[in-house]
């Protein structure tokens, strides 16, 4: 694959020899071009905020775990402030929830440190032309994360919740209705859905159900 110009890459990450390392790695390839490098992701907006609009970088490597501020919160100001930047995540993790707010905050990719010298290239090349790319590692983690049923309770509104939180504190109906200014009946109602949102027959099970997954403070 040729282009007529190279793909402008940025590097950021706070391990001066990974930025090193990828610096060299970029120059085997004609098609690649180093324009910056940045330690935090604070450094990376500035130094984007500072480059004329005609030399922004095209494909941004970034590292997620870093002091200052994170590669999260800095792939989501980037996206927002410089939308012509692609973004790859370029970590050492690939926990579900970090990999899930990379995506969500725009990263295009999500590649794994151990990743080879040619397919680090070709992400970056599938990153310019607007496509993701991902470490098999990684994919495999966001499918289990989209094939997986959701957790008990993530149905429950606020004021049902606040219902299982006085339940989890042993009040019956009639204490919960006094608690929330409310009448007995609505409480009623209110029990009955959090039974059949949590797929229980009783309060004991809804209780233990609770106290297991977390869903109340």
């Amino acid at each position: 694959m040729t282009h007529s110009q190279p793909i402008r890459v940025m590097l950021v990450d706070d391990h001066t020899m990974v930025r090193r390392g990828l610096g060299t790695f970029l120059k085997v390839f004609d098609d690649l071009e180093l324009v910056g490098e940045a330690a935090d992701g604070e450094a990376a907006i500035r130094l984007c905020a500072q480059l004329n609009a005609d030399i922004l970088p095209d494909v941004i490597l970034m590292d997620l775990i870093m002091p200052d501020m994170d590669g999260v919160t800095a792939v989501g100001i980037i996206r927002q402030r410089f939308p012509t930047v692609q973004v790859i995540a370029l970590t050492s993790f690939k926990e579900k929830g970090l990999v899930q707010s990379a995506l969500k905050a725009g990263a295009i990719g999500y590649l794994l440190k151990d990743v080879s010298a040619e397919k680090l290239a070709q992400a970056i090349r599938e990153a310019h032309a607007g496509r993701g790319i991902f470490s098999p590692e990684v994919a495999q983690v966001l499918v289990q994360a989209a094939t997986q049923p959701p957790p008990p309770g993530h149905d429950l509104t606020e004021r049902e919740r606040a219902v299982l939180t006085l339940m989890v504190e042993g009040l019956n109906n009639t204490e919960i209705a006094e608690k929330l200014v409310v009448s007995p009946s609505t409480i009623k109602s209110h029990v009955s859905n959090v039974l059949a949102k949590l797929g229980v027959a009783g309060r004991t099970e809804a209780v233990a159900l609770a106290v297991r997954y977390h869903l109340v403070d």
